[in-house]
């Protein structure tokens, strides 16, 4: 890999001569700008807006344009005066826990390459004292013109460099979290558990960019005179009604699409009921009319049946018994009557 900066790494009073290598690359597909019409380039030229002509790259400087549009040249001269004792050196000042750097200051990463022989023990050294302190290096660096800030931590058997933004060049997040006030069930949050425990079983090796190459199908078909692939339309997201109910199936399409069995403890999806429950006294049991009326319908057909032919006879003794006790009231009755009337007789004769 070509080095794109040479230097040292300062370590204390230990200098490591290192060469700088980008540690990643693009895969992208860019496109060049062209005419319609012809397909011709189009292309952009350099022109000194005073005099309305083109100029080469040997009469292009640098300025700074002042807030009222005055132009100040600053010369390769003027940057060489700069007081940057990081120009060709990479000057650790700190050790610290990898999780105090905050990922917002991440930017592009770089290997360190050992610059021959004499570095190899140096080197070794320090990636061997990254390694056992479980840290990584806080350090200053120069490079294109400006001082930068990095962070050293050792990939491998090699030592690896992510440019830093300086923490005044990270903003904070004010005014974007939701103001609205809501509440997260635990029940949701287990849910939320299991979708991200499901989610997180996959190799990042596995993944690739599918844009890309559905791109280069398309230009492929093109070039050859074909038409282009038709891609599926992707699916169209709907409103989350139920949060539970969305999560539940979220769970459900995660196991399956990686061909994991649904487990048995695995909540089951219903509608939303659209009637109210049915009133409930406080400790929280239906009412006794209402159980009594519940307990009947689901009784079989067969067990009603039955029951109604056991009370029919039942219901005929009663009756029997209501009679012979009506008919003994009424010769009572009729026996004190015609007792009455033997007496008034007596009396009067």
């Amino acid at each position: 890999m070509r080095s794109i900066w040479n230097g040292a790494i300062s370590f204390g009073l230990v200098s490591i001569p290192i060469k700088l290598v980008n540690a990643t690359e693009s895969h992208s597909i860019a496109f060049r700008q062209i005419h319609t019409e012809d397909n011709g380039r189009i292309r952009y030229r350099k022109v000194c807006e005073l005099e309305d002509r083109e100029v080469t790259q040997d009469e292009i400087g640098k300025g700074y344009e002042d807030a009222d549009g005055t132009i100040i040249p600053i010369t390769d001269d003027d940057l060489s005066h700069l007081p940057i004792p990081t120009a060709r050196t990479i000057d650790i000042v700190a050790f610290v826990p990898a999780d105090r750097i905050d990922p917002l200051q991440m930017g592009s990463a770089y290997y360190l390459a050992a610059s021959g022989a004499p570095a190899a023990k140096p080197y070794t050294l320090l990636r061997e004292a990254l390694k056992r302190s479980n840290k990584v290096a806080i350090a200053k660096f120069a490079l294109r013109g400006r001082e930068r800030l990095g962070m050293l931590r050792v990939v491998g058997e090699a030592i690896a460099m992510h440019g830093l933004l300086w923490p005044d060049e990270v903003r904070a997040p004010e005014g974007l979290a939701p103001d609205t006030e809501v509440t997260i069930r635990d029940k949701e949050l287990d849910l939320a558990d299991a979708l991200m425990d499901t989610l997180g079983e996959v190799d990042l090796a596995d993944l690739h960019d599918e844009y890309r190459q559905a791109l280069e199908e398309v230009i492929a078909a093109k070039a050859s005179g074909e038409a282009p692939p038709e891609t599926p339309e992707p699916a169209a997201g709907g409103k989350v009604l139920d949060l539970m109910a969305a999560l539940e199936n979220s769970v459900r399409a995660a196991r399956e699409s990686r061909g994991a069995e649904p487990s048995g403890d695995q909540a089951e999806v219903r509608p939303l009921p659209r009637r109210r429950a049915a009133p409930k006294e406080p400790g929280g049991k239906k009412s006794t009319s209402t159980a009594k009326k519940t307990a009947a319908a689901k009784k079989p057909a067969a067990a009603r049946k039955s029951t109604s032919k056991s009370a029919e006879p039942t219901k005929k003794t009663a009756a029997t018994k209501s009679t012979a006790r009506s008919s003994a009231k009424s010769t009572a009755a009729e026996k004190k009557t015609a007792a009455k009337k033997t007496t008034s007789r007596k009396r009067s004769a």
